[in-house]
């Protein structure tokens, strides 16, 4: 090579190389990219380089990646009722021992309600799950004050029992169908038939007459089983375990995820995310076996979507508060079937199913008088996010427009369910209108307090919260009447006490 080819030769390579580092420093951000010919493009998933409008399998790859983690994160957000459910379902089993047709969970104490999510304290809880895929199943209902329900998997009612259902606490014979069968088929005088979206389902009961003899008459006379073949259900009654129905995080969530899927069949409005889910290792009818790539992904979208979803929970941006200038919004703040005529609400039901289970019509749609309303709030009145280690004073006015009580619960923003601060007594982490420990006001009015420390001699309007377990609450208003509705009764927001 002679000296003057060499010297070109090092020219030209110099000049290749000016010209790369050139172009690396004037990349162009995303939104203003052409993307045709030779260009450097500024992307969440690096730096994209074109040669006459294509880029190379480094490129493709990082692309595909940023793909599936975004697909993962939203999925998270459309799954979490289901896996809520089906989580909650596989874990009440475990510990009380009521996979079986016909076994119900009786939860009562401290330790039972704190497996479930958003728990309400006041009022004991009987759970079931269903299987339909053998085929319908009959309820006789029995007569008297509860309230509850029958849900598909995607928490939706199916419909409501007792006071808000059809028999309006007088008793009822029901036919719950599967997403297959003919409703028709079933159709009696008398009998009420009804259509589930899935195989899976849960029956939800709470007793509210305040009688407790009247336990024993409902579990004697509430009656499951195929139709025409019903026969009285078992009550699991006094474990007194620990256990947990928060869904799980990292791969345990996909796992439950794509068993869940492989059990129900999918709902026309399900198919887009079903091919979201293919990429990810999730395929109906196929076993759950990701590889690296897919593993790495799934990990990160999980806590990625959590992140999300609990960002809808503290801040939703569907939602306005329900009291002008405070903090409070009314929890449920959607319709029950998640959908409506242009959209379906998935961001809505992901901050409710994030942070609650379960819903009825009772619950998401009362009328003056009847069903419950949940009420929330994150922040202080000063508009800062709640924290363990302050102190905060609720003030509650008398005469809250109850027909029934009212209570406050305090929750775990980390599990969701009821805080664990280390007490043993429902009245440690839950206050109602009906316990006689609460020290009124002359007035009436009373102040509930929330924090490490107890103000001298009110430890009995007093819950607990304990290093940094950040809470939440919800006030439970049971049988709102007419102030509620037209707002002239309003609950303040927490002040910091002290």
């Amino acid at each position: 090579m002679t000296y003057r080819l060499i010297l070109a030769t090092t020219a030209s390579a110099l000049l290749l190389a000016a010209s790369g580092t050139l172009r690396a420093q004037e990349a162009v951000p995303l939104a203003g990219a052409t993307l045709q010919g030779d260009e450097t493009i500024d992307t969440p998933a690096g730096r994209i380089d074109l040669q006459d409008s294509y880029f190379d399998g480094d490129a493709s790859a990082r692309l595909f990646d940023l793909m599936d983690l975004q697909r993962a994160a939203q999925l998270y957000i459309w799954s979490t009722p289901l896996v809520s459910t089906a989580h909650w379902r596989d874990a009440q089993g475990a510990a009380f021992g009521t996979d079986a047709p016909g076994a119900f969970a009786v939860l009562e104490t401290l330790k039972e309600k704190r497996g479930i999510v958003t728990a309400n304290l006041t009022t004991p809880y009987i759970f079931n799950f269903s299987d339909l895929s053998g085929g319908p199943i009959q309820i006789d209902y029995p007569a008297g004050q509860t309230a509850g329900g029958v849900l598909d998997m995607w928490m939706r009612p199916v419909f409501d029992l007792g006071l808000t259902g059809p028999d309006k606490g007088e008793g009822a014979t029901y036919i719950v169908v599967g997403p297959e069968d003919d409703p028709s088929a079933y159709e009696a005088d008398d009998v009420h038939v009804f259509q589930s979206a899935t195989n899976n389902l849960m029956v939800g009961i709470r007793i509210l007459d305040p009688d407790p003899a009247y336990y024993d008459t409902y579990v004697s006379q509430y009656r499951m089983g195929p139709v025409g073949q019903t026969e009285p259900a078992s009550f699991v009654r006094g474990k007194d375990v620990e256990w947990s129905a928060t869904a799980p995080r990292g791969l345990d969530y996909w796992e439950t995820l794509a068993g869940i899927v492989n059990e129900e069949p999918v709902r026309e409005i399900d198919k887009p995310w079903m091919e979201m889910l293919a990429p990810l290792g999730i395929v109906k009818g196929e076993d759950f076996a990701p590889d690296d790539r897919q593993r790495k992904i799934l990990l990160e979208g999980a806590a990625l979507g959590e992140l999300m979803t609990r960002n809808l929970q503290v801040n939703p941006r569907y939602a306005d508060v329900w009291w002008p200038g405070t903090s409070w919004y009314k929890s449920f703040d959607f319709g029950t079937a998640q959908e409506t005529e242009v959209l379906q609400q998935f961001d809505e039901r992901a901050t409710w199913f994030y942070e609650a289970v379960g819903s009825s019509e009772g619950m998401v749609n009362p009328t003056p008088g009847a069903g419950q309303v949940y009420m929330t709030t994150k922040r202080d009145a000063n508009g800062d996010m709640l924290r363990a280690d302050r102190n905060y004073v609720l003030h509650v006015p008398a005469d809250v427009p109850v027909a029934q009580f009212w209570s406050l619960t305090l929750y775990s923003e980390n599990t969701r369910r009821p805080y664990d601060n280390g007490g043993t007594e429902i009245s440690d982490v839950s206050l109602d209108s009906r316990m006689e420990q609460l020290q009124y006001n002359e007035d009436g009015s009373v102040d509930l307090y929330v924090g490490p420390d107890a103000p001298d001699g009110l430890d009995s309007n007093h819950l607990e919260t304990v290093g940094d377990d950040g809470w939440f609450v919800y006030f439970r208003l049971y049988g709102p009447e007419d102030a509620f509705f037209d707002k002239s009764f309003a609950l303040a927001d927490f002040e910091v006490a002290g």
